[in-house]
């Protein structure tokens, strides 16, 4: 039976929607086997989307210092609904930051940390002006998710 990878990345514009489908090209990489793959907006997505996978790979935008709106609204209507089933689930996320993301990771990190979910990896803070490097950078992200899956590390 295949491993579920889930993103759920808020993509308000151009280059946040190539991060996205970055975040899912990485994640169909051709090596990886066995491991299924849904992408959603946060708006989009909910908790059965959450009861339904076995990682999850968060992206959001910088706004006002804190996460999108759109990733609190999924984190508001998910919280408690999978609270004590979830517990555990593997997660990373990725931060398009225009300043320094500090306080997007932070806000993001606290709702984490009371799901219980774990880390895989520090968070990616994409800072400052565009760079094209940023969609390597989460293609990869993705990439490592879903083959963590595939291989039995997560």
């Amino acid at each position: 039976m295949n491993k579920r990878l889930l993103i759920v990345a808020h993509a308000p514009s151009p280059n946040t929607l190539k991060l996205r489908e970055a975040a899912a090209r990485g994640a169909h990489h051709p090596d990886i086997e066995a491991v299924d793959v849904t992408v959603k907006a946060p708006l989009d997505a909910g908790p059965n989307d959450i009861r339904a996978c076995d990682a999850i790979l968060l992206g959001t935008t910088e706004n006002l210092g804190y996460m999108s709106g759109a990733l609190k609204d999924f984190f508001d209507r998910s919280y408690y609904p999978v609270l004590e089933e979830k517990q555990g689930l593997p997660c990373a996320l990725y931060i398009r930051a225009g300043r320094d993301g500090t306080g997007t990771r932070r806000a993001v990190e606290s709702i984490v940390t009371g799901l219980r979910w774990h880390w895989v990896q520090e968070p990616l803070t994409l800072r400052g002006e565009w760079q094209e490097a940023f969609v390597d950078q989460v293609e990869e992200l993705g990439m490592y998710m879903a083959a963590a899956l595939d291989s039995g590390v997560i």
